[in-house]
Protein backbone atom coordinates (compact mmCIF):
# COMPACT_ATOMS: atom_id res chain seq x y z
CA UNK A 1 0.00 0.00 0.00
CA UNK A 2 1.28 3.45 -0.94
CA UNK A 3 0.34 6.16 1.53
CA UNK A 4 1.04 9.07 -0.78
CA UNK A 5 3.72 11.68 -1.28
CA UNK A 6 4.07 15.44 -1.10
CA UNK A 7 2.89 17.37 -4.15
CA UNK A 8 6.33 18.90 -4.55
CA UNK A 9 7.70 15.42 -5.32
CA UNK A 10 5.37 14.92 -8.30
CA UNK A 11 7.21 15.50 -11.58
CA UNK A 12 5.88 16.12 -15.06
CA UNK A 13 7.72 13.72 -17.36
CA UNK A 14 5.88 14.02 -20.66
CA UNK A 15 2.53 14.84 -22.23
CA UNK A 16 0.44 12.84 -24.69
CA UNK A 17 -2.36 15.01 -26.04
CA UNK A 18 -2.97 13.09 -29.26
CA UNK A 19 -3.24 9.29 -29.08
CA UNK A 20 -5.03 7.95 -25.96
CA UNK A 21 -3.47 4.49 -25.79
CA UNK A 22 -4.27 2.62 -22.55
CA UNK A 23 -7.62 4.44 -22.36
CA UNK A 24 -9.47 1.12 -22.58
CA UNK A 25 -7.49 -0.25 -19.65
CA UNK A 26 -7.78 2.90 -17.52
CA UNK A 27 -11.45 3.71 -18.16
CA UNK A 28 -13.00 0.26 -18.45
CA UNK A 29 -10.92 -2.73 -17.36
CA UNK A 30 -9.66 -1.37 -14.06
CA UNK A 31 -13.20 -0.28 -13.13
CA UNK A 32 -14.51 -3.79 -13.88
CA UNK A 33 -11.67 -5.16 -11.75
CA UNK A 34 -12.73 -2.89 -8.87
CA UNK A 35 -16.35 -4.03 -9.08
CA UNK A 36 -15.35 -7.70 -9.26
CA UNK A 37 -13.00 -7.40 -6.27
CA UNK A 38 -15.63 -5.59 -4.18
CA UNK A 39 -18.28 -8.18 -5.04
CA UNK A 40 -15.87 -10.98 -4.09
CA UNK A 41 -15.13 -9.35 -0.74
CA UNK A 42 -11.43 -8.98 -1.54
CA UNK A 43 -11.35 -5.22 -0.91
CA UNK A 44 -12.47 -3.09 2.04
CA UNK A 45 -16.00 -1.73 1.75
CA UNK A 46 -15.91 1.79 0.34
CA UNK A 47 -12.83 1.19 -1.81
CA UNK A 48 -12.91 3.54 -4.77
CA UNK A 49 -10.89 4.66 -7.79
CA UNK A 50 -9.74 7.93 -9.28
CA UNK A 51 -11.75 7.15 -12.39
CA UNK A 52 -14.49 9.25 -13.97
CA UNK A 53 -13.23 8.70 -17.51
CA UNK A 54 -16.31 7.06 -18.96
CA UNK A 55 -18.75 9.61 -17.56
CA UNK A 56 -16.62 12.53 -18.74
CA UNK A 57 -16.08 11.01 -22.20
CA UNK A 58 -19.81 10.52 -22.72
CA UNK A 59 -20.53 14.04 -21.44
CA UNK A 60 -17.96 15.45 -23.85
CA UNK A 61 -19.45 13.56 -26.78
CA UNK A 62 -22.86 15.00 -25.82
CA UNK A 63 -21.32 18.48 -25.94
CA UNK A 64 -19.83 17.79 -29.36
CA UNK A 65 -23.21 16.66 -30.63
CA UNK A 66 -25.09 19.64 -29.20
CA UNK A 67 -22.55 22.40 -29.82
CA UNK A 68 -20.90 21.30 -33.06
CA UNK A 69 -23.57 19.21 -34.72
CA UNK A 70 -21.83 15.84 -34.47
CA UNK A 71 -24.39 13.45 -35.94
CA UNK A 72 -21.93 10.94 -37.40
CA UNK A 73 -18.43 10.20 -36.16
CA UNK A 74 -15.97 8.11 -38.12
CA UNK A 75 -13.21 6.40 -36.13
CA UNK A 76 -10.01 4.89 -37.47
CA UNK A 77 -6.77 3.17 -36.49
CA UNK A 78 -4.09 1.07 -38.15
CA UNK A 79 -4.74 -2.47 -39.26
CA UNK A 80 -3.29 -5.37 -37.20
CA UNK A 81 -3.28 -3.38 -33.95
CA UNK A 82 -5.60 -5.29 -31.63
CA UNK A 83 -5.11 -2.94 -28.68
CA UNK A 84 -5.82 0.14 -30.79
CA UNK A 85 -8.93 -1.49 -32.23
CA UNK A 86 -10.16 -2.19 -28.69
CA UNK A 87 -9.63 1.44 -27.72
CA UNK A 88 -11.52 2.60 -30.81
CA UNK A 89 -14.39 0.20 -30.05
CA UNK A 90 -14.60 1.59 -26.53
CA UNK A 91 -14.76 5.17 -27.84
CA UNK A 92 -17.45 4.07 -30.31
CA UNK A 93 -19.48 2.75 -27.39
CA UNK A 94 -19.09 6.05 -25.52
CA UNK A 95 -20.15 8.03 -28.59
CA UNK A 96 -23.16 5.75 -29.04
CA UNK A 97 -24.16 6.41 -25.42
CA UNK A 98 -24.10 10.10 -26.35
CA UNK A 99 -26.47 9.38 -29.27
CA UNK A 100 -23.87 9.91 -31.98
CA UNK A 101 -23.86 7.47 -34.88
CA UNK A 102 -20.44 5.92 -35.56
CA UNK A 103 -18.64 4.22 -38.43
CA UNK A 104 -15.31 2.43 -38.13
CA UNK A 105 -12.78 1.92 -40.90
CA UNK A 106 -9.07 1.21 -40.99
CA UNK A 107 -6.92 4.16 -41.90
CA UNK A 108 -5.73 2.57 -45.15
CA UNK A 109 -9.38 2.26 -46.25
CA UNK A 110 -9.92 6.03 -46.22
CA UNK A 111 -10.38 7.31 -49.75
CA UNK A 112 -10.14 10.70 -51.43
CA UNK A 113 -13.15 11.98 -53.36
CA UNK A 114 -13.17 14.10 -56.50
CA UNK A 115 -13.73 17.28 -54.47
CA UNK A 116 -10.77 16.60 -52.19
CA UNK A 117 -12.83 15.23 -49.33
CA UNK A 118 -11.93 12.08 -47.45
CA UNK A 119 -14.46 9.26 -47.86
CA UNK A 120 -15.27 5.89 -46.30
CA UNK A 121 -15.80 2.55 -48.06
CA UNK A 122 -19.38 3.55 -48.93
CA UNK A 123 -18.12 6.79 -50.53
CA UNK A 124 -19.67 8.69 -47.65
CA UNK A 125 -17.88 11.97 -46.92
CA UNK A 126 -15.96 11.96 -43.63
CA UNK A 127 -16.79 15.17 -41.77
CA UNK A 128 -15.81 14.18 -38.21
CA UNK A 129 -12.95 11.76 -37.61
CA UNK A 130 -11.32 10.37 -34.50
CA UNK A 131 -7.97 8.90 -35.48
CA UNK A 132 -5.78 6.77 -33.24
CA UNK A 133 -2.82 7.75 -35.38
CA UNK A 134 -0.23 10.42 -34.51
CA UNK A 135 -0.27 13.76 -36.28
CA UNK A 136 3.48 13.54 -36.88
CA UNK A 137 2.84 10.36 -38.92
CA UNK A 138 -0.05 11.94 -40.82
CA UNK A 139 2.00 14.98 -41.79
CA UNK A 140 4.57 12.70 -43.45
CA UNK A 141 2.05 10.69 -45.46
CA UNK A 142 1.42 11.16 -49.17
CA UNK A 143 -2.08 12.50 -48.43
CA UNK A 144 -0.80 15.18 -46.02
CA UNK A 145 -1.20 17.89 -48.66
CA UNK A 146 -4.96 17.19 -48.62
CA UNK A 147 -5.44 17.53 -44.86
CA UNK A 148 -5.98 21.29 -44.73
CA UNK A 149 -8.72 21.46 -47.36
CA UNK A 150 -10.52 18.17 -46.66
CA UNK A 151 -13.12 19.82 -44.41
CA UNK A 152 -12.66 17.29 -41.59
CA UNK A 153 -13.20 18.10 -37.93
CA UNK A 154 -10.37 16.11 -36.36
CA UNK A 155 -10.31 14.42 -32.98
CA UNK A 156 -7.75 15.20 -31.77
CA UNK A 157 -7.23 18.55 -33.59
CA UNK A 158 -3.95 19.39 -35.31
CA UNK A 159 -2.80 21.83 -32.63
CA UNK A 160 -2.52 18.90 -30.22
CA UNK A 161 0.59 17.82 -32.15
CA UNK A 162 2.43 20.79 -30.63
CA UNK A 163 1.86 19.72 -27.03
CA UNK A 164 2.13 15.96 -27.47
CA UNK A 165 5.82 15.66 -28.31
CA UNK A 166 8.93 15.91 -26.16
CA UNK A 167 9.89 19.35 -27.51
CA UNK A 168 7.31 20.67 -25.06
CA UNK A 169 9.58 19.76 -22.13
CA UNK A 170 12.52 22.13 -22.78
CA UNK A 171 10.07 24.87 -23.74
CA UNK A 172 8.25 24.51 -20.43
CA UNK A 173 11.54 24.57 -18.53
CA UNK A 174 12.55 27.74 -20.40
CA UNK A 175 9.21 29.37 -19.57
CA UNK A 176 9.06 28.18 -15.96
CA UNK A 177 12.64 27.59 -14.78
CA UNK A 178 13.00 25.81 -11.44
CA UNK A 179 9.30 25.01 -11.21
CA UNK A 180 9.06 22.31 -8.51
CA UNK A 181 6.97 19.97 -10.68
CA UNK A 182 9.18 20.23 -13.78
CA UNK A 183 12.48 18.50 -14.49
CA UNK A 184 15.30 20.46 -16.17
CA UNK A 185 15.08 19.74 -19.91
CA UNK A 186 16.91 21.05 -22.97
CA UNK A 187 17.20 20.44 -26.69
CA UNK A 188 20.17 18.12 -27.14
CA UNK A 189 21.88 20.33 -29.72
CA UNK A 190 21.68 23.46 -27.53
CA UNK A 191 24.17 24.48 -24.89
CA UNK A 192 22.93 23.36 -21.50
CA UNK A 193 24.26 22.68 -18.01
CA UNK A 194 26.10 19.43 -17.46
CA UNK A 195 24.06 16.78 -15.66
CA UNK A 196 25.54 13.79 -13.88
CA UNK A 197 22.55 11.61 -14.72
CA UNK A 198 20.00 12.36 -17.43
CA UNK A 199 17.61 10.85 -19.95
CA UNK A 200 17.84 11.26 -23.73
CA UNK A 201 14.47 11.18 -25.50
CA UNK A 202 13.60 11.50 -29.21
CA UNK A 203 11.11 14.30 -29.81
CA UNK A 204 8.48 11.96 -31.29
CA UNK A 205 9.24 8.87 -29.21
CA UNK A 206 6.32 6.84 -27.88
CA UNK A 207 6.17 4.12 -25.23
CA UNK A 208 9.81 4.58 -24.25
CA UNK A 209 11.19 3.79 -27.72
CA UNK A 210 14.81 4.92 -28.29
CA UNK A 211 15.00 6.40 -24.79
CA UNK A 212 18.34 6.05 -23.03
CA UNK A 213 19.57 6.83 -19.51
CA UNK A 214 23.07 8.28 -19.15
CA UNK A 215 25.12 8.38 -15.96
CA UNK A 216 28.61 9.90 -15.81
CA UNK A 217 28.83 9.75 -19.60
CA UNK A 218 27.88 6.06 -19.85
CA UNK A 219 24.61 4.55 -21.07
CA UNK A 220 23.18 2.49 -18.21
CA UNK A 221 19.88 1.59 -19.88
CA UNK A 222 18.43 1.99 -23.38
CA UNK A 223 15.39 0.96 -25.39
CA UNK A 224 15.32 0.23 -29.10
CA UNK A 225 12.92 1.73 -31.60
CA UNK A 226 12.41 3.66 -34.86
CA UNK A 227 12.77 7.22 -33.56
CA UNK A 228 15.59 9.73 -33.32
CA UNK A 229 16.12 11.38 -36.70
CA UNK A 230 13.68 14.14 -35.72
CA UNK A 231 16.00 15.35 -32.94
CA UNK A 232 16.46 14.72 -29.24
CA UNK A 233 15.89 16.37 -25.90
CA UNK A 234 17.73 15.72 -22.66
CA UNK A 235 15.94 15.69 -19.32
CA UNK A 236 17.34 15.40 -15.83
CA UNK A 237 16.96 11.88 -14.47
CA UNK A 238 14.52 11.45 -11.63
CA UNK A 239 14.03 7.98 -10.12
CA UNK A 240 10.62 6.38 -10.35
CA UNK A 241 9.07 5.10 -7.12
CA UNK A 242 10.06 1.46 -6.64
CA UNK A 243 7.94 -1.18 -4.94
CA UNK A 244 9.47 -4.61 -4.64
CA UNK A 245 11.36 -5.22 -7.88
CA UNK A 246 9.28 -2.88 -10.07
CA UNK A 247 9.28 0.82 -10.90
CA UNK A 248 5.93 2.60 -11.04
CA UNK A 249 4.68 5.44 -13.23
CA UNK A 250 1.32 7.22 -12.88
CA UNK A 251 -0.42 8.45 -16.03
CA UNK A 252 -3.00 11.17 -15.32
CA UNK A 253 -5.97 11.64 -17.64
CA UNK A 254 -7.75 14.84 -18.66
CA UNK A 255 -11.07 14.96 -20.51
CA UNK A 256 -12.34 18.35 -21.66
CA UNK A 257 -9.58 19.96 -19.57
CA UNK A 258 -10.83 18.26 -16.40
CA UNK A 259 -9.00 15.59 -14.34
CA UNK A 260 -10.66 12.27 -15.11
CA UNK A 261 -8.57 9.43 -13.72
CA UNK A 262 -5.21 7.74 -13.48
CA UNK A 263 -3.56 4.62 -14.83
CA UNK A 264 -0.53 2.91 -13.29
CA UNK A 265 2.23 1.22 -15.29
CA UNK A 266 4.95 -0.96 -13.76
CA UNK A 267 8.14 -2.49 -15.08
CA UNK A 268 11.30 -4.03 -13.70
CA UNK A 269 13.22 -1.78 -16.08
CA UNK A 270 13.70 1.94 -15.50
CA UNK A 271 12.25 2.76 -18.93
CA UNK A 272 8.49 2.27 -19.18
CA UNK A 273 7.67 0.70 -22.58
CA UNK A 274 4.71 -0.64 -24.56
CA UNK A 275 4.85 -4.05 -22.85
CA UNK A 276 5.03 -2.64 -19.31
CA UNK A 277 2.31 -3.94 -17.02
CA UNK A 278 -0.90 -1.99 -16.42
CA UNK A 279 -2.07 -2.14 -12.81
CA UNK A 280 -5.53 -1.19 -11.50
CA UNK A 281 -5.63 0.98 -8.40
CA UNK A 282 -7.87 1.76 -5.44
CA UNK A 283 -7.97 4.30 -2.67
CA UNK A 284 -9.43 3.81 0.78
CA UNK A 285 -10.35 6.78 2.94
Amino acid sequence: MWRGMALVNLNFWKNNADTPTSLYEAAFFQWIWLEDQLNAGNLPEGSDQFNSLQEKLIDRFVELREQYGFQLLHLTCCRDTVEDRGTIQYLQDCATEAEIATEFLYIDDIGLGEKGQFTDLQDQVISNLFKLYPWEFMLREMFSTKLEDAGVRWLEPAWKSIISNKALLPLLWEMFPNHPNLLPAYFAEDDHPQMEKYVVKPIFSREGANVSIIENGKTIEAAEGPYGEEGMIVQQFHPLPKFGDSYMLIGSWLVNDQPAGIGIREDRALITQDMSRFYPHIFVE
